[in-house]
């Protein structure tokens, strides 16, 4: 088969791989329906995170149809639709009984998916299959939960938005959007995005937002203040990773409130003196996303939501490296990938 492989920054290539096989009892392989590229990816690919080898394989989000598993899967079947996380986990260990399977004893970090076939690790605690072959006009959504949709849950969630409250979202990309939908989801009276893109500031009113900042840094932050009447707002949800975003997103919280981070940091320093007056809470990470998975595979089954709407621009796989131009030269939010 053919898959996607960083060589270097801006270098992308489809080449000749080999094809996955069961390497482990506990693992699957299946055969992907789609995949994307992640904001994640634009770090690598920009020469700004750089991996300890190269080339290397990239792609961490994916859904498809199960097609072999080893000989101690249990839950999981061939000719199933699965949804997976971006983080496999056991799903059994204290940590992941605790809702954070990405920090799982046994966590390894999905790399390779950007591909038609797939090896996952972990499989029983990592997949979810849902209960009859999805239709095609829901594939979108449902390779969303597999990563951007949850993680814009748990922004939201780590950020205790709740009914009534106020919340702004940092960052407009797929995640930064996701978190505008699920914070509307969790009943937030007011959802303010922070965002320059006029398609993006569309988007997010779709998704709920109820008003749209375009200032950043200490002029966003002093937007923000004037918004929610010096106070600042309840819930701030991070979904950028910079040292900027970072320090809006503390700075835009009221006394008492929440800031949840879940963009990959990049430089980002915080000063103990100014967080100790801050009086915020923080709560971030890679998320969760195994912790939501049933509950969001539901709501995209029954229609509840169309948080495939992110993906603004679909591709043949073999054109993986046009996708990443255009996420990089911000043409498209987000790119659909179809093996």
């Amino acid at each position: 088969m053919r898959g996607t492989m960083l060589y270097g920054p801006r270098d992308i290539r489809f080449e000749e791989r080999p094809e996955p096989t069961i390497v482990k009892p506990t693992d699957a392989i299946i055969r992907l329906s789609a995949t994307c590229i992640c904001g994640s990816d634009l770090w690598p690919y920009r020469g700004i995170a750089n991996f300890a080898e190269l080339p290397t394989p990239m792609g961490h989000e994916y859904c498809g149809i199960v097609e072999e598993v080893g000989n101690e899967v249990s839950n999981i079947k061939p000719g199933q639709f699965v949804v997976g996380s971006f983080a496999a986990s056991d799903n059994t260990c204290v940590i992941c009984h605790d809702g954070y399977q990405s920090s799982c004893v046994q966590r390894e970090f999905m790399s390779t998916a950007q591909a038609p076939i797939l090896r996952v690790p972990l499989a029983d605690g990592t997949l979810v299959a849902t209960r009859d072959l999805p239709p095609k006009e829901l594939i979108p959504s449902l390779l969303a939960t597999s990563d951007v949709l949850g993680t814009g849950w748990f922004a939201a969630d780590a950020a205790n938005v709740k009914p009534g409250k106020t919340a702004v979202v940092v960052g407009d990309g797929a995640v930064g959007l996701l978190a505008v939908l699920s914070a509307k989801q969790m009943g937030a009276e007011r959802i303010i995005a922070m965002s320059r893109h006029e398609a993006r500031q569309k988007l997010a009113r779709e998704f709920g937002a109820t008003d749209i900042v375009t200032e950043r840094g200490d002029e966003g932050i002093a937007r923000i203040k004037e918004m929610t009447k010096g106070i600042g707002a309840d819930s701030v949800l991070e979904c950028v990773g910079t040292q900027e975003s970072m320090m809006q997103a503390i700075r835009s919280t009221r006394a008492g409130g929440f800031v949840s981070y879940v963009g990959v940091p990049h430089g980002v320093q915080l000063d103990g003196t100014e967080l100790f007056f801050a009086e915020v809470h923080l709560h971030g990470g890679p998320a969760p996303v195994r912790r939501y998975l049933p509950d969001l595979i539901n709501l995209v089954l029954n229609e509840k939501f169309n948080p495939g709407k992110v993906f603004d621009l679909t591709l043949p796989l073999d054109q993986v490296a046009e996708g990443y131009r255009a996420m990089d030269e911000r043409r498209a939010i987000k790119t659909l990938l179809r093996p």
